[in-house]
Formats: structure tokens, C-alpha cells, sequence
């Protein structure tokens, strides 16, 4: 059973994977711009929900300016990936759903924000409120091995704790980020406060560590600024595999 759940996940991630990369490329514009209507080639977006829904390719009737955007076997790959670790952690319990859900925006999100360092609300506030009602359905089903008053706590305690790291520091960390962790507070606090910890404070380090790596290597100087919100996304990502895997 398991077995079967781990692949239809990874089918589902590696779905919709696909459609990340239209998505993050008509995202990925500078804060006051407008989301971007046309293809690299100048090609209008056509397809479902106003040509949001859709691979990052040009038919070939339209013109030779192929795909574009992040490559789509990559974010295809990856979030197939993200998709079946959480569900092998989980198992069948009701709140991988949820997990499968946030997973391909989370990849969105993280694509954006290293494109452009901006963290769209279009994406990071409905990703809050989602996540915090699916949760609260979640456990009202059987099965539910985590906490929705702790979630719906999670999402205050580490947003105020990121608005507070704002507010000492705002040229190095953008209010996107703030909201993002409120979706991601809910989703560690769900498994209760350890996780929430854990998975907070390991974004941090993640983020750390790669900056430390770039002024090593002499790519980046020590003022310079880089987008947390990939590796706010991979400390949650861990949190939750590691409370999945131990409820």
C-alpha cells in the first residue's frame, strides 16, 4: 500500500512539476510589474485559467522559440522527489494531502525567488490560508497523527518570529519572506513544537551555510543579499519529513 502511494505521489509531483515552469516564468518580474502575458519568443499565453495552466513550450505551429523558463525535466524531477519522500514519511495518513498540495507551490515559490528575489503574495497568502484550512480539515478525518490548534500557533509564532528578523534587518530579508512563514509555521506546527524548531531554525542554517559557501568562493561579498525563501522552503521540507517520520 505504501509502495503504491509513494509512486502515485511521485506521478503527481512529476505532473505538475511540469506546469511550474510556465508559471514561474510569468512570475518571475520585478515588484510593480506586471506578471508577464507573452513568451520569450513574443508569443501571447494560451490554455486554461488565462494561460497559466500549460508547459513552458511554444507549439511548433506558433514558432521556433521552444521552451523557456527553469528546465522542466529538473523541476519535474524535483518535485516528484519532494512529493514521494513526504509521502513515505507520512504514509496514508490524511495530512499527506496537504503535503502534496504545498509541495509544487513551494517549488514555484523557491523558482521565483531565486529568478528574482520577490516572493509573490499572489502565491505566499493563499498558501498561508490553504494550508491552514486544509490542516483543519485534515484533522477532523481519522488517522490525523498532528495538532491544528499547534499548526494554527506554528503560523503566528514563526511569523512574528521572521517579522521580528524583518525589523532588525530589513535590508536583508524582504516582508515576502514574513508571509511565507506563515504557511510554513502551520505546516511544522502541525507536528508540534519540536518540529516547528527544527524545521525554522534549519531554513536559517540551510541559508547560512550557502552564503558562507559564496563569500569562500569569493562569488558574493559579505553585504550581499540572497533570496532565503529556497531555503526556508528545505528547512520545512525537513521538519515535516522528520515529523511525519517519527508520529
Amino acid at each position: 500500500m505504501r509502495v503504491l502511494l509513494i509512486v502515485l505521489a511521485a506521478l503527481w509531483g512529476a505532473g505538475a512539476g511540469l506546469l511550474v515552469p510556465r508559471a514561474a516564468h510569468r512570475l518571475s518580474v520585478e515588484a510593480g510589474a506586471p506578471w508577464r502575458a507573452k513568451c520569450p519568443g513574443g508569443h501571447p499565453f494560451g490554455g486554461a485559467l488565462g494561460g497559466w495552466v500549460g508547459r513552458a513550450r511554444c507549439a511548433p505551429a506558433t514558432g521556433p522559440c521552444g521552451g523557456y523558463g527553469p528546465s522542466t525535466p529538473a523541476v519535474a524531477a524535483a518535485t516528484a522527489l519532494v512529493c514521494a519522500a513526504l509521502t513515505a514519511a507520512t504514509g496514508p495518513r490524511p495530512e499527506a494531502a496537504v503535503w502534496l498540495l504545498a509541495a509544487p507551490v513551494g517549488v514555484l515559490l523557491a523558482l521565483v525567488d531565486h529568478r528574482v528575489r520577490r516572493l509573490p503574495d499572489v502565491l505566499t497568502l493563499p498558501l498561508a490560508a490553504g494550508s491552514a484550512a486544509l490542516l483543519g480539515l485534515a484533522a477532523l478525518l481519522p488517522g490525523a497523527a498532528g495538532s491544528w490548534p499547534d499548526a494554527l500557533l506554528g503560523a503566528l509564532a514563526l511569523g512574528a518570529a521572521y517579522f521580528v528578523l524583518f525589523l532588525v534587518n530589513p535590508s536583508g530579508m524582504g516582508f515576502g519572506d514574513v508571509k511565507l512563514a506563515l504557511s510554513l509555521g502551520a505546516l511544522l506546527g502541525w507536528y508540534g513544537w519540536p518540529v516547528l524548531i527544527t524545521g525554522g531554525f534549519a531554513g536559517l542554517f540551510y541559508g547560512a551555510v550557502y552564503g558562507l559557501g559564496l563569500v569562500l568562493l569569493r562569488r558574493a561579498g559579505r553585504g550581499a543579499t540572497m533570496p532565503l525563501g529556497p531555503f526556508m522552503l528545505a528547512g520545512a521540507c525537513t521538519g515535516v519529513l522528520l515529523g511525519a517520520a517519527a508520529a
